[in-house]
């Protein structure tokens, strides 16, 4: 037996062995929350978004430790490393929430191909890179949630959260009881999706339009719309009057403002 593992303990060894590989490419995988990518490292910061970042970082004046890094992926501490930008160091910037209501005609990004106005356009008198919580389309108004709070956006956009968005629509027929009870038990669109339940009423209507109140708590593309088209119907206009506890209010279109403590905090809360 001199020189030779009993067969047990060679199969313990083995497992072990295999054991501390999976921990060590874990390791690699997920280095932390402390360390992110470099690219997400400004954006995280509330500097400027991942695709700035990118530019940057591509056009060789960030540093790390005091040496220029060109590759967005690289690994970074976020407490332990010096990173700068055109001499500036990172630095966690002041968090910014404010409540938008973007009009119509509006795109919901930070460029746009088409040269078509954009919600930055709206920001006026506002230094700070703040980006959107979700979108709302061409033809959608209503609120949105602009922020360099990275923590917050992913919180409100988390599937998982079910966060409510409450919409009101004017669509071009009378909806009967059964196609309002389909909204709720959840419909079918023509993608073959089929969506979550959702809560919706009739408002009023008048001899030709329908005004519904529909609150989703899921985002799919356009999904409002396309619930409307799944009953043979279309929405004529749409807009967004609330995020979770969060309500448009007063605020004129085109306009923004900072949201109070208050208004943040009941953000942060589940709506009863």
């Amino acid at each position: 037996m001199r020189g030779r593992w009993p067969f047990h303990a060679l199969r313990a060894c083995t497992g072990m062995r295999g054991h501390l590989k999976k921990r060590q490419q874990r390791g690699k995988a997920n280095p932390g929350k402390d360390r992110v990518t470099l690219d997400r490292a400004f954006s995280k910061a509330g500097m400027f978004s991942r695709t700035e970042a990118l530019n940057k970082i591509t056009s060789g004046v960030v540093k790390v430790n005091g040496k220029v890094v060109r590759e967005p992926a690289s690994w970074v501490s976020l407490s332990n490393d010096s990173i700068q930008c055109d001499g500036q160091t990172l630095r966690a910037q002041r968090k910014i929430y404010l409540m938008l209501y973007k009009p119509t005609g509006v795109v919901t990004s930070h460029g746009d191909p088409g040269q078509r106005k954009t919600v930055y356009d709206l920001l006026t008198g506002l230094e700070e890179w703040v980006f959107p919580v979700g979108r709302l389309d061409l033809d959608t108004s209503g609120l949105l949630i602009m922020t360099n709070d990275t923590a917050l956006g992913e919180q409100m956009t988390n599937p998982l959260l079910k966060v409510p968005k409450t919409y009101q629509l004017k669509v071009n027929f009378h909806p009967t009881q059964e196609q309002l009870d389909q909204l709720r038990r959840g419909i079918k669109l023509a993608s073959g999706e089929t969506t979550l339940p959702a809560s919706v009423k009739e408002l009023r209507r008048n001899d030709k339009y329908s005004f519904l109140e529909l609150v989703l708590v899921e985002g799919k593309n356009r999904q409002v719309r396309r619930m409307i088209e799944a009953l043979g119907g279309r929405v004529m206009k749409l807009v967004r009057t609330r995020i979770g506890n969060l309500a448009l209010g007063n605020l004129p279109i085109g306009h923004y403002r900072v949201l109070s403590r208050q208004e943040l905090a009941d953000l942060m809360k589940r709506p009863s």
